[in-house]
């Protein structure tokens, strides 16, 4: 949140030189506050562990939150349990009337397919679609991320070698954006997926603009010029033992699967791994629900 400061301070100018966010009195007068409205899509066939490490991240702040969970009614969920579903999520025939100040769209284990042969892809576009109307800023992570860019600018995503697995040391090619507010000048973030999006693609699009990258990983975070659409490529809300689990239900279905790289102590998967992506992890979702949805969205949501 912001600190509040007289409009004529001398250390206003400063702090905003530094990227920091300060809000004058007047301005604070002036704010209309009410709860947010954010919906998330949770495409993830562990649907409890996901929403449950996205609500963590979001509810670290001071911020009060009215959160829905969507679900794709195409799609019919295996892992999930359908009473947990009847009880907490919601379908799109259900909600496609109403407006939200955020949407967070997760990513999904689909990504060796094309995205027209995922059978949900039709709904999904439809929402996509929907969002630009109907939601002020929209997080795509991961798959969805790649799916976002796809459908809303036509980048292809592109086959990797071997499965990108691991935690990545990461540069912010932006360090004035809002979005990376009180960032280290690099920062660590899990990554787990066998497809990428290129740098070059990305670029050649005028109304995106790549915020971070990484040397092992890649593209990272890309956002649209007029800030309502968000792209990040890996998982910075992972608890601790999210890769070491994926790692062992691979080798247990017998996959050709390597140690997930600079996770485990010594590269031995026996020994429990320490978190280094947390706070930049906690500060992303922070930044974009403060910066890009509260301090951005409108009161009423029907100026949307």
């Amino acid at each position: 949140m912001p600190i509040k400061i007289a409009d004529s301070l001398p250390a206003k100018a400063i702090l905003e030189s530094e990227n920091i966010f300060v809000m004058t009195e007047y301005r604070a007068i002036h704010q209309d506050i009410r709860p947010l409205k954010l919906l998330i899509l949770n495409l993830m066939p562990t649907k409890i562990v996901t929403e449950t490490q996205l609500l963590r991240k979001l509810s670290n702040t001071p911020l009060q939150i009215e959160i829905e969970l969507l679900r794709t009614a195409s799609h019919a969920a295996k892992n999930a349990d359908d009473s947990h579903l009847q009880s907490f999520y919601t379908t799109f025939d259900q909600i496609k009337d109403k407006r939200y100040d955020g949407m967070i769209i997760t990513g999904a284990p689909v990504e060796n397919l094309e995205f027209e042969a995922v059978d949900y892809w039709h709904e999904l576009c439809e929402i996509m679609q929907w969002s630009s109307a109907n939601v002020y800023c929209t997080l795509h992570i991961c798959w969805g991320a790649q799916a976002g860019l796809y459908y809303h600018y036509g980048i292809p995503k592109h086959n990797l070698p071997k499965k990108l697995f691991g935690v990545y040391e990461h540069t912010i090619r932006k360090p004035t954006s809002p979005f990376f507010r009180g960032f280290d000048d690099m920062f660590p973030a899990p990554h787990s997926r066998y497809t990428e999006v290129l740098e070059s693609d990305i670029l050649a699009v005028p109304s995106l603009e790549l915020l971070s990258l990484s040397k092992q990983a890649g593209v990272f975070a890309v956002k649209t010029e007029d800030s309502r659409r968000f792209f990040i490529t890996g998982h910075p809300e992972y608890d601790a033992d999210t890769l070491k689990k994926e790692y062992l239900r691979d080798v247990s279905l017998g996959l050709d699967i390597a140690v997930p790289e600079n996770y485990f102590p010594g590269n031995d998967w026996r020994r429990e791994p320490v978190v280094n992506w947390r706070s930049h992890g906690q500060l992303l979702y922070t930044n974009w629900l403060n910066y890009y949805v509260y301090q951005s969205t409108p009161f009423d949501l029907r100026e949307l």
